[in-house]
């Protein structure tokens, strides 16, 4: 009894141990970026996220592109680079989730309009 309490211990040490120390690749914020783009202009098209919310949410993720392309002028990014990003994304994913689920709605006789 005692084993197998020390050996379940050990196993979920070490995969927080493994979740903590992961860090985005270049090639995943990316494709996160996209992922959230495509999100807000699903959002948009259904009458979820209204114009105005659409473009702060568009607006938000073309300064998270500035902030990335500003920190890999060097060439690279460095794992607190991908760290930052990482938080930008995840501040964005919650505002795109707040603004899709706060029940203002494009009026369904009004036409859609803007991007």
């Amino acid at each position: 009894m005692i084993k197998s309490t020390l050996i379940a211990t050990a196993v979920l040490i070490a995969s927080s141990a493994a979740a903590l120390a992961y860090t985005p690749s270049r090639n995943d914020i990316d494709a996160r970026q996209q992922r959230q783009l495509g999100i807000i202009e699903q959002g948009r098209q259904s009458g979820d996220v209204t114009w105005r919310e659409g473009l702060r949410l568009r607006a938000e993720q073309r300064n998270i592109a500035a902030t990335e392309a500003r920190l890999a002028a060097d060439g690279r990014l460095s794992k607190a680079d991908r760290r930052r990003l990482n938080d930008l994304q995840l501040n964005a994913s919650d505002r795109i989730y707040a603004e899709s689920t706060d029940r203002r709605r494009r009026l369904w006789w009004a036409p859609r309009f803007g991007r």
